[in-house]
């Protein structure tokens, strides 16, 4: 199965700045974790302009409530390629609107990993961001009880730590390190 066309590493721009740098590369699939609702429009027409897929962290979009209204209105009016979320609603909405859904988790302890599994019996997501992405035996565990493909993100800063991510079965990284992203995986 081809995710993001192959693409190992989904660059994430967390400005504006980055962004508009990211539509000068290479990469087809791009997130963009941190924006202003007003923002949208022109950044969806600049990346469709320079043939870009974008996933939307929904959670970080200041001025837009992060729920199934939200995800609506986004699938909806901005049309990205994907939603990305910790809230389940907003990522079964993308997966209804035949979006790339993400459900994104923060691996504190066993308690939040054991609530994740559960979560994933009821919905699943087209993929999971397991967050941090520094921790392969996990991600190993995740993939293998869930069989719902993993990005891995968080944290990885080195080609090294991209690398053993997608070993331990992700199947792509995400993340803003330049490091990381001037290199190809």
């Amino acid at each position: 199965m081809k995710h993001f066309n192959n693409q190992r590493i989904l660059p994430a721009a967390s400005n504006i700045k980055e962004f508009e740098r990211l539509m000068e590369t290479n990469y087809e699939y791009i997130i963009l974790l941190d924006c202003h609702i007003v923002q949208l429009f022109s950044l969806m027409k600049l990346a469709k302009r320079h043939r870009k897929k974008v996933l939307l962290h929904v959670d970080l979009i200041q001025g837009l409530r992060s729920d199934e209204h939200g995800a609506e209105y986004l699938c909806q009016n901005i049309k990205p390629a994907g939603l990305i979320s910790t809230r389940t609603s907003v990522v079964s909405t993308a997966k209804k609107r035949s979006l790339i859904a993400i459900q994104r988790i923060f691996l504190l302890d066993t308690h939040a990993l054991n609530t994740s599994y559960r979560l994933f019996h009821s919905f699943e997501p087209d993929y999971i961001e397991v967050l941090p992405g520094v921790i392969p035996h996990i991600i190993k565990e995740v993939s293998e009880k869930t069989r719902i493909p993993i990005l891995a993100g968080g944290l990885i800063r080195t080609t090294k730590e991209a690398k053993e991510a997608l070993e331990a079965g992700a199947v792509a990284v995400t993340t803003s390190s330049k490091k990381v992203l001037e290199k190809k995986l």
